[in-house]
């Protein structure tokens, strides 16, 4: 038997349940996995709240690092005892678990399973969203809001690793610390300041080239307002709510804009492109223009209060679980 949390019904932290479950050997094409570190990330609260829909009951947690244990019929890319990490894969908030052997990635020497299951979903996010959904460059001014979070440090060192100017929003004094030693070249408390007036002053009214933006409800209008003509709003997350229905005459009204909504998941659909995203990733960690900050640590058994410190925006860096 193993450890594991589920889900039987969506709503609050508090329907996280601590259960024992028993995990088999693995089928055709899978493997089972120890898990030695598993992250914590906003789309686990979408699942559990049911903003984002699954079947019932499920075990939460999209990203995790550990050792093969066994492989089945078909897996030859993949050996007991190797370190692997995964993302975009349900089922992780559990000892152990099988999985689809192809959503695997070999952990590279240099990298402990902890940074790995840290940096994953995060990182990969980061990479589509600087390398492919825009293409950042030394020309380019980009806007990255919740600069404190996880994906917005790793995103703000390897922003600014690209040459760019970078400008990022937070909401509180320590919070913004925080990010200014992460990449940031400008700072905006949004709790005291209208980033949209910062965001004018700071560019001399030209506005920038991209917004990145994981906060949704609170920040989509004000995002919109600070594009350049012919800018790309990237919505990615919505930690204050969603977005409501959008009149897309709006988009020609600012000038010309463009808007998308894009994933992890759509970015890395298969493997060749989950295992090129994700050697750009280990590559920048490893040089060190890129640092993981794991700055909470709870036991898998802790999941709810993991959750109740990401839901109240009491966390900074990566949150990870211990088995």
């Amino acid at each position: 038997m193993t450890t594991a949390i589920h889900v039987h019904q969506t709503g609050g932290p508090e329907v996280l349940s601590v259960e024992q479950i028993e995990v088999g050997n693995p089928g055709p094409g899978e493997a089972r996995v120890r898990h030695t570190a598993i992250g914590v990330n906003f789309i686990d609260t979408y699942f559990r709240s049911g903003l984002y829909k699954t079947a019932l009951p499920f075990v939460p947690g999209n990203e995790g690092a550990g050792i093969v244990e066994a492989v089945g019929e078909g897996v030859d890319f993949i050996k007991p005892g190797a370190r692997v990490v995964y993302s975009a894969t349900p089922g992780g908030y559990a000892q152990q678990r099988l999985i689809t052997a192809d959503k695997l990635v070999p952990i590279p020497d240099g990298i402990s399973d902890e940074i790995a299951a840290a940096a994953f979903l995060k990182g990969l996010t980061a990479q589509y969203l600087l390398r492919r959904t825009f293409r950042v460059g030394t020309e380019h001014t980009v806007l990255i809001h919740a600069a404190a979070g996880g994906v917005g440090l790793i995103a703000g060192q390897w922003a600014k690793a690209l040459g760019a100017t970078v400008i990022g929003t937070a909401g509180s004094e320590s919070k913004i610390e925080l990010a200014r030693q992460n990449g940031y070249d400008h700072l905006i408390n949004y709790r005291a300041e209208d980033f949209v007036a910062r965001v004018l002053e700071i560019t001399d009214g030209r506005k920038v080239d991209v917004v990145y933006d994981s906060v949704g409800k609170d920040t989509f209008d004000g995002s919109l307002e600070v594009l350049k003509p012919l800018g790309l709003m990237v919505s990615f997350g919505q930690s204050s709510g969603a977005v409501p229905p959008v009149d897309i005459s709006v988009l020609n009204a600012k000038g010309s804009l463009f808007l998308t909504r894009p994933s992890v998941f759509g970015y890395n659909r298969d493997r060749a492109a989950l295992l090129e995203s994700a050697q750009d990733l280990f590559d920048v960690i490893l040089s060190g223009k890129v640092r993981i900050r794991i700055d909470q640590r709870f036991a898998l058994t802790e999941a709810r209060a993991a959750h109740e410190a990401l839901e109240s925006r009491a966390t900074t860096g990566s949150t990870l679980l211990i088995p």
